[in-house]
């Protein structure tokens, strides 16, 4: 497989360990120390002395915020190691038919499911959840167009070259490098595997129309040409930043890649794929076994279209803002979607390939020729060569977002709203809060009983989340347990008591989830929060009542009496 994410961040490793902590345990095995891969490099030439770096364990107070935030730590494994263990974790799971090497094809609201040398099946499915990806089928039968602009066109060469840093510790997660023969950039991978991409102009390019003969070329130039590799595969691909007009037509859903596509600067893709999962499983769920309405979906896109579209402007903005670096080389990501967009024009289209081939060869080359100063001796090719690393930790957010992370949040109707919208922060900080919509904080300080007997480290409240009813956290059970039996609410709630033994820990829990000794915070099976009380607590009756005329609306159709059914 040809590896395009590579960053997993904190959150997806949460929502993975509700499906499977084995999987979980087993990504983590493959993980490398975060020592070995923290930094951040521009360069012209990869075994060169750097011409600047961002390190991510030079903000200390970042990491260590990190490991209050979640049990989990960013991560980073690419593709090619990642898949395989998602496949192996959906083969095992007993409720789920895993069919490899067919492929789905929708024909009305039905779907066919072909294989060479198989007959086809058609499928009888209550809904149909599109996961195939930037180029999928099942959207374009569905007639959901993508809206937005492309970026850039994307070469690249995924190769192994074990002798290509001394050491781990050498050897940087992205390397930007810049000369007069090549600019682009290279992912590091735990394996010894690297993947080199650059942008091309057209599609008549050697780039695009033999990629493997033009890496064969290139990559000694840029790797070094003693340094042994074994190119594994080559590849284009487009850069966007698009997301789907709908994401729901009938029975079809669109998640991942399928409904968004962003810029690789910041590793939003596969966690946003994994967000969307989230946040329609529960709602099939309930559809499926609790009796919830279809229109419970239309919730999906509500929710999830902020939040996506967010991290497309934060990876847009990180795209862009590359350019502060490079701005006194005059090479710049503006340029190239400036004449990538020219280059894709359909009134160009009668110049004939070979001729635009030559001209975007040249164009190209005019562009990375400006690179030559960073090699230049001259004072005033070193004025270049400082005022780029005076630049580079202007970066940090396109590295280390958890204010994005952690704080993305939601709004629609199974949302309170009489606090407002829960604001956007911070992208490099994250505030934990429990202001309805957004996520329910981390914190093992509370004594729960974990169903997880392997490792105290990923002790969380979030263990405690019901997957098929809403859950209360409370300090005074009691109080809310007698408040909710003597209401006419009839959703499913689970109190959870907070307790802790120490009472200094007791309290800063409490503090963390914005409640006090009498409060309440009320979370769905994805653990956002959808309702809290702080209270007077002599007030207990009218808050029972504002939580049932809440509730009332639209959960008791989510979670209705079962003699309704």
């Amino acid at each position: 497989m040809h590896p395009a994410a590579h960053v997993i961040n904190a959150r997806t490793l949460e929502i993975w360990y509700e499906a499977s902590p084995e999987l979980v345990h087993k990504v983590q095995s493959k993980v490398p120390p975060i020592d070995d891969y923290n930094t951040i490099r521009w360069c012209t030439d990869i075994h060169a002395d750097s011409l600047g770096e961002l390190s991510l364990l030079d903000y200390p107070e970042l990491v260590r915020e990190s490991l209050d935030h979640s049990p989990f730590r960013i991560s980073h494994l690419g593709q090619h190691l990642l898949t395989p263990l998602l496949w192996e974790a959906v083969e095992s799971e007993e409720l789920i038919e895993f069919r490899r090497g067919w492929r789905a094809n929708m024909v009305g609201q039905a779907v066919n499911l072909t294989k060479p040398g198989q007959l086809a099946v058609e499928a009888v499915a209550r809904y149909i959840v599109a996961a195939d990806g930037a180029n999928s089928q099942l959207r374009d039968a569905a007639d959901i167009v993508m809206e937005g602009p492309v970026l850039a066109n994307m070469g690249s060469v995924f190769f192994k070259a074990p002798s290509l840093h001394a050491t781990a510790s050498s050897r940087p997660l992205l390397s930007w490098i810049y000369n007069p023969k090549f600019c682009g950039v290279m992912i590091a991978h735990s394996d010894d595997d690297f993947v080199v991409m650059t942008p091309y102009l057209h599609r008549a390019q050697e780039i695009a129309q033999d990629s493997r003969a033009y890496w064969t070329k290139l990559l000694p130039d840029v790797i070094g040409n003693d340094t042994e590799h074994k190119i594994h595969s080559t590849g284009t691909w487009t850069m966007t930043s698009q997301t789907a007009s709908s994401f729901r037509r009938d029975k079809l859903l669109l998640i991942g890649d399928a409904a968004h596509r962003f810029p690789h600067t910041g590793g939003f893709g596969l966690n946003s794929g994994v967000q969307d999962a989230h946040n329609i499983a529960w709602k099939i769920a309930a559809i499926l076994h609790s009796g919830a309405p279809d229109s419970l979906l239309d919730t999906y896109e509500t929710e999830r279209k902020p939040v996506v579209t967010r991290f497309a402007a934060q990876s847009m903005s990180n795209h862009f803002k590359l350019d502060e670096v490079t701005t006194e080389l005059g090479i710049s990501n503006r340029m190239i979607h400036h004449v990538t967009t020219i280059a894709g024009n359909p009134w160009l289209s009668w110049i004939p390939n070979r001729l635009a081939a030559v001209i975007a060869d040249l164009l190209t080359s005019a562009q990375i020729s400006r690179a030559s100063i960073l090699v230049d001796p001259r004072p005033d090719a070193e004025k270049v060569r400082q005022s780029i690393a005076k630049r580079i930790p202007g970066q940090l957010e396109h590295f280390a977002s958890p204010g994005l992370e952690f704080g993305y949040s939601y709004q629609s109707s199974l949302i309170d709203a009489s606090e407002g919208s829960c604001p956007d922060g911070s992208v490099t900080r994250y505030s934990p809060t429990t202001h309805p919509g957004a996520r329910l904080p981390h914190t093992a300080v509370f004594d729960q009983n974990s169903d997880d007997a392997s490792s105290s480290q990923h002790a969380s409240l979030h263990r405690t989340i019901k997957g098929d009813s809403l859950t209360l956290y409370t300090p005074d059970p009691n109080k809310w347990m007698a408040g909710l039996e003597g209401s006419s609410i009839t959703v499913p709630i689970s109190v959870v008591s907070l307790n802790a033994t120490d009472p200094k820990l007791r309290k800063s829990g409490l503090d963390l989830l914005e409640i006090d000794d009498h409060g309440a915070v009320i979370v769905r099976p994805d653990g956002h929060v959808i309702w809290r009380s702080r209270a007077d607590p002599n007030n207990n009756a009218a808050e029972i009542e504002r939580l049932q005329s809440f509730l009332t609306p639209v959960w008791s159709t989510i979670y209705p009496p079962q003699g309704n059914l």
